[in-house]
This record gives structure tokens, sequence and C-alpha cells, in this order.
């Protein structure tokens, strides 16, 4: 059976491959970036003492995490062409809907840091003369981030993971560039096997970098 498979053609496919990979790592980095700037504005916005200010964080987040990213994927390339009146290309769709769709989750990550973080903390930040923004620039959210850059990151490798729905819009991704090269050649199998092999081994990279990151952050503690 194996004898069937034809993985020569790989070689004059990597070109193409590859162009798609760099569009899915750039996703990833742009969409991680963006999440966790907007998602650590969405975590302060739900602990803000102005009730409505953090009832429209807590219905953004809520409404985007009860959603499927496709769905969104799809309202976002179709529904923001037809609001602004001007066309969006599918990598710029997919760029936006990412930021705004994790945002929603590195919030709660977010939220749970800010949160584990001791009152006296704070507490000591205003005895020094910090405004609450000080605080929470200087002293709250560093030790956030750094008790939460474990889940942040395994977050991160879903968001890798989650990039291929943008193939739902034609976006050229890595598992779009093996779709279309398996037809040019006509070994979509081999194609869809390579690619899963690469999706593996940065996966599972990432996965045990963020193994020795919990590790290093315990011996801290």
């Amino acid at each position: 059976m194996l004898s069937d498979f034809d993985f020569s053609v790989l070689t004059d496919s990597l070109p193409f491959l590859w162009a798609g990979l760099q569009f899915t790592i750039q996703l990833t980095l742009v969409a991680m970036t963006g999440g966790i700037i907007f998602g650590t504005l969405l975590a302060l916005a739900r602990l803000s003492s102005m009730k409505p200010l953090a009832m429209a964080a807590a219905a953004y987040v809520n409404t985007m995490r009860s959603i499927p990213l496709v769905m969104v994927i799809l309202w976002f390339f179709l529904l923001l062409p037809l609001l602004t009146g001007k066309p969006m290309g599918a990598e710029s769709s997919a760029m936006m809907t990412f930021m705004a769709f994790e945002a929603a989750y590195y919030s709660e990550i977010m939220r749970a840091g800010i949160q584990s973080v001791p009152r006296g903390q704070v507490h000591a930040g205003q005895a020094m003369g910090f405004t609450y923004s000080q605080s929470m620039r200087f002293v709250v959210l560093p030790q956030a981030f750094r008790n939460m850059l474990p889940i942040l990151l395994t977050q991160t490798i879903v968001l890798f993971q989650d990039t291929s729905l943008v193939y739902a819009i034609g976006s050229k991704d890595l598992l779009k560039a093996s779709e279309i090269a398996g037809k040019n050649y006509n070994r979509p199998i081999e194609m869809y096997i390579f690619v899963a092999l690469i999706y593996f081994i940065i996966c599972f990279s990432l996965s045990q970098l963020v193994k020795r990151l919990q590790q290093r952050i315990a011996i801290i503690r």
C-alpha cells in the first residue's frame, strides 16, 4: 500500500507550502499580539468598578466565546465589506477576525492572572504613591503576565491550529496551499500527510517549551 504513495512531489511543492506556512505564522503572531493587547484591555474593563464598562466587556467576551470561530470568520469576511462599503481581502479579514476572536480568550486568561496577584501588591504600589493605572502598569500586569505566560502560550498553540479555518474564505494558509498543491500534482493524500506532520512538529515543540516554562516559573515561585 505504501508503494502507492509518491512523496517526490513534495520537493516541487515546497515553495508553495512555504508561502502558506509563512502566512499561517504571520496570522498567528498578529492575532496573538493584537489579541493579548485587546484582551488585556478587556480584562481591565471587566474588573473595572464602572458597571456599564464591565458589562459591555463581559457581553463582548461571552458573545465571542459562545460562537463557533468559523462563523465569526464568515461574518467578518461577508458582512464587513457591506458595512464599510469597501472590499476586503481574505488575508486582512482573517487577521481582523482572529484578533477580535482571540481577544475574548486572552481576556479571561489575563483576568485570572490579574486576580491571582495578591491585593497587598496593589496596596504596596499605592503606598509608594502610584495611581491605579501606574499600579496596574508597573506592579500588577508584569506579575500577571509572568503567572499566565504558560497558559497564554498554550492558547497560542490552539490559535495556530485554528488558523486552518481560514480555509473557509479561501485564504492561502498552509492548509489551503496543501490543497491547491495536492490538486495540481494529483497527490492530495501525500500533501495532507506532510502538512499534518508540519502541524504536529510545530505544536509538539511549542508544547514542550510551555512545559519547561511552567517548571521554571514553579521554581521562581
